[in-house]
């Protein structure tokens, strides 16, 4: 019993949490299920391992590289409020829920555990629930756990008298949220990607969605009768035609408007913190800081191709014997290696104009909840919207839809932060389904109780049943055969 303990205790500490190694894992699993020889088995876990810690040395260093500059806006204008971003998030529950609640973080773990079992009977009977989709991204499943974990708690506290029923109701409601969300991103992302086989699993699965039928709605082309002019497609004159290299095109955007923040928030502030030396060119410091961003965003992209042929190839031996009709839902950044990649940029560039008007409305309206901006969800969040939105209805869609979720983020992280009282313990996961869909459960639950969480699981698996209807012939066909799926809406067009 103690051996089985410690072999499970390690695969849920160094596999299970690390989203590089449950890749890994995945792969491995998959390529032994299809058969594959030894050596080519270990070689498509390597790589995909390889390509996952690549993605997130991409990922951290945009994150890293921000930081100093969050931090430096915060001191300059001597806002002391809530940071959205999930690290902090995530700190601030394991901070407040024993003072709060009376609870120990611990179950936030124990409730990650259980809710992905839930996630994979939910796809393991596919042809009854209609969800396709397995939650893959380990370290956005503890952020998630950790949150849904202080929320649930706030929103019934009756749940608090009995562990056990506490566990079965925040593991039915994050398990289901998780499979039901990372589907609802099946459609666009088949679509962007052009049949490669994945789904995101993530902190915007329905902002995703919403993006996608959004821009198509208000931007698309209508059956040809509306043009539409993507990113990729603007003809710039003269030197702007430099715009359509994306990373020329994110170094001069993020030199411009970086640099003027890093101007005004002072070189001494950079130097006391550790950022830069007394020494150094601050205007050398500040370009150099600026370039990075378009360093780790190619650092990014060279992960995702590392890894995704090989996750979603191995990944057929995985649905072919134990979830059929399924693709792995994966890191929104994996996304960012298709499409037109400065939609990444410009999508970014409009959330982030959003949440300053945002937090200056909250200044002005002296809120009770000041929000301070993290770079997880201003990025993440808009460019994944960004680049969906560019796809369906072009520029204006990019521009227009970030920019509008960058004010949701402000504003819905304001009101729930405050409302549950996180922000007292000074962050809030702060990404977009955890600023409209979280919050909406959060109220349901809240003043309807018991109620209110049958109507919240209901809700929830009633989305990928409504979606199957509308198409009954082409939902399962877009995850088993691409082609054929698109022959299907040929026909249907005809």
């Amino acid at each position: 019993m103690q051996i089985l303990n410690a072999i499970w205790t390690f695969f849920a500490t160094y596999i299970l949490q690390k989203a590089p190694y449950m890749v890994g894992f995945l792969t491995l699993l998959g390529y032994c299920l299809m058969g594959k020889k030894w050596y080519d088995t270990l070689a498509g876990t390597l790589k995909a391992i390889i390509g996952m810690l690549i993605l997130n040395a991409g990922s951290g260093g945009l994150t890293s590289n921000f930081r100093p500059i969050l931090a430096g806006l915060k001191e300059r204008f001597n806002l002391t409020a809530c940071v959205i971003d999930p690290y902090y998030g995530q700190n601030a529950v394991t901070a407040g829920v024993e003072e709060v609640f009376g609870k120990g973080f611990s179950q936030a773990m124990t409730l990650l555990l259980i809710a992905f079992i839930v996630n994979i009977l939910l796809v393991r009977f596919n042809k009854i629930t209609k969800c396709r989709t397995l939650f893959t991204t380990g370290h956005v499943q503890v952020q998630q756990a950790a949150t849904a974990y202080w929320l649930i708690m706030f929103a019934v506290p009756g749940l608090l008298k009995n562990n056990v029923a506490l566990m079965v109701v925040m593991s039915v409601i994050l398990g289901a949220y998780w499979a039901v969300g990372s589907n609802l991103t099946v459609k666009p992302m088949q679509e962007l990607s052009e049949g490669a086989g994945f789904a995101i699993a993530h902190q915007q699965m329905f902002g995703i969605r919403l993006s996608y039928f959004l821009a198509d709605k208000l931007f698309g082309d209508k059956g040809g009768k509306r043009k539409v002019k993507k990113v990729g497609e603007m003809e710039m004159p003269g030197f702007f035609s430099i715009f359509n290299e994306n990373m020329v095109c994110t170094a001069i955007l993020m030199t411009a408007f970086f640099g003027v923040i890093m101007a005004i928030i002072g070189k001494p502030f950079f130097v006391e913190s550790g950022a830069t030396t007394e020494g150094e060119n601050f205007v050398f410091y500040c370009f150099n800081t600026s370039l990075q961003f378009a360093v780790y965003l190619a650092i990014l992209q060279l992960g995702v191709r590392t890894f995704v042929t090989e996750l979603t190839a191995s990944f057929q031996g995985i649905a072919d014997k134990l979830l059929p009709s399924s693709i792995p839902g994966v890191d929104c950044a994996v996304c960012f290696g298709f499409g037109d990649s400065n939609a990444v940029t410009f999508g970014f560039l409009a959330g982030l104009v959003g949440q300053i008007l945002a937090i200056l409305i909250l200044v002005v309206m002296k809120s009770p909840t000041i929000i301070i901006c993290g770079f997880v969800p201003v990025f993440f969040d808009n460019a994944t919207i960004g680049l969906v939105a560019n796809e369906k209805g072009g520029l204006k869609a990019c521009l227009i839809i970030p920019f509008f979720s960058g004010l949701i983020q402000v504003f819905g992280s304001a009101f729930i932060a405050g409302w549950v009282g996180m922000a007292q313990y000074g962050g809030y996961l702060g990404m977009f389904d955890w600023d409209t869909v979280w919050p909406l459960m959060t109220v349901v639950m809240r003043y309807l109780g018991y109620a209110g969480i049958a109507i919240v699981v209901i809700a929830l698996l009633a989305i990928p049943q409504i979606e199957y209807r509308m198409d009954p012939e082409g939902y399962f066909l877009i995850t088993e055969d691409y082609d054929a799926y698109l022959e299907h809406i040929a026909n249907k067009k005809k």
